[in-house]
């Protein structure tokens, strides 16, 4: 607004009344700039191609996404069929505390799907070990921490200094700020984040981030959707549960090949103790009204537990229900000969 441009807000789903709401309207008003959350353009890529073609696109030069991690396969769809294979994918990481982006995917450098970039100019972050050592060897998994100071920080918590101090400065002694989240850095310097440190699975002493687990899921061709928790096992610790939302149209009888594929594809791009030991086909995940994906629920339903949490914040409670009921109902794993 400050600049005098034209802002144009859709509230909704956008899948009413068809999965071509937002082509519509980009063709109608020819919006050059979208942004939108990657839950949304993995809703959209789940019900197919075809309503991206009836419309009109040429106008858009810009696409943007916030909120979440941009998976590979949902950056290359945004990437393909709605910015034509022309326009730039702005995918950015930042938090509520830091109030601004502090890694970008930025326009003028080289785009890496699946990447959030490289550091915003003024902005200095890095991965560190458990000791708060700087990792040096590239792709290599650690804390993403901020090394120095930048203007829109958070000084403090509401009425709670202390929680403060505890939360961002003491894990590493005050040296770096610790933003909670699982990152590695590339040989060239661009960021990937692997989810929030706490959203691990931990595998005979192995810590596999979820969201890597999680990438490989959605790299394959019937996959819309997935998200991966840690179920309790006496002989490894905890074993890797996986809850998937196929595409449209994927054939469901399909249910021993596919996950066969499944599991394959995680042993290949992560590890082969990585495998999912379970995996559950469902219609839909339970998410927030902003669409990020509430894997405290997953967790206790896939490990048999009372669902206590709080429900306050979901858009759809229903989901669970039906979550429960796939869980119940699911198939016995293919055994790997």
């Amino acid at each position: 607004m400050s600049i005098g441009s034209t802002t144009f807000i859709y509230e909704g789903t956008p899948l009413y009344p068809n999965p071509a709401q937002w082509w519509y309207l980009v063709d109608k008003y020819k919006i050059n700039v979208m942004y939108t959350a990657p839950t949304a353009i993995r809703a959209l890529m789940r019900r197919g191609d075809e309503w991206v073609k009836k419309y009109d696109l040429s106008s858009l030069r810009l696409l943007t996404t916030g909120g979440e991690r941009l998976n590979e396969a949902a950056w290359l769809w945004y990437w393909e069929h709605v910015g034509g294979k022309r326009c730039p994918i702005i995918d950015a990481y930042g938090q509520t505390e830091t109030a601004g982006h502090m890694i970008s995917s930025l326009p003028v450098v080289d785009q890496k799907p699946g990447s959030v970039g490289i550091p915003v100019p003024g902005i200095f972050p890095d991965i560190v070990d458990e000791n708060g050592n700087i990792i040096k060897e590239p792709n290599k998994t650690g804390y993403l921490v901020l090394k120095k100071p930048w203007p829109s920080m958070v000084r403090t918590l509401w009425n709670d200094d202390e929680g403060y101090i505890k939360y961002y400065w003491e894990k590493f002694n005050g040296k770096y700020y610790y933003t909670g989240d699982l990152a590695y850095k590339d040989g060239d310097g661009y960021f990937w984040m692997e989810g929030r440190a706490d959203d691990v699975v931990n595998v005979s002493a192995h810590r596999i981030g979820c969201a890597e687990i999680e990438s490989a899921l959605t790299s394959c061709q019937f996959v819309a959707e997935a998200a991966v928790v840690g179920r309790p096992n006496e002989i490894t610790g905890e074993e890797v549960f996986a809850f998937v939302v196929l595409k449209e149209g994927v054939d469901k009888t399909r249910h021993d090949e596919i996950v066969r594929k499944l599991r394959e594809l995680v042993r290949e791009k992560v590890s082969p103790i990585a495998k999912p030991e379970e995996i559950v086909f469902v219609d839909a995940l339970p998410k927030t009204r902003s669409g990020k994906v509430v894997r405290r629920i997953l967790k206790a339903i896939a490990s048999g537990k009372p669902l206590t949490q709080d429900m306050s914040t979901l858009e759809d409670t229903s989901v669970i229900d039906k979550i429960k009921k796939a869980v119940e109902d699911r198939n016995p794993i293919p055994k790997e000969e």
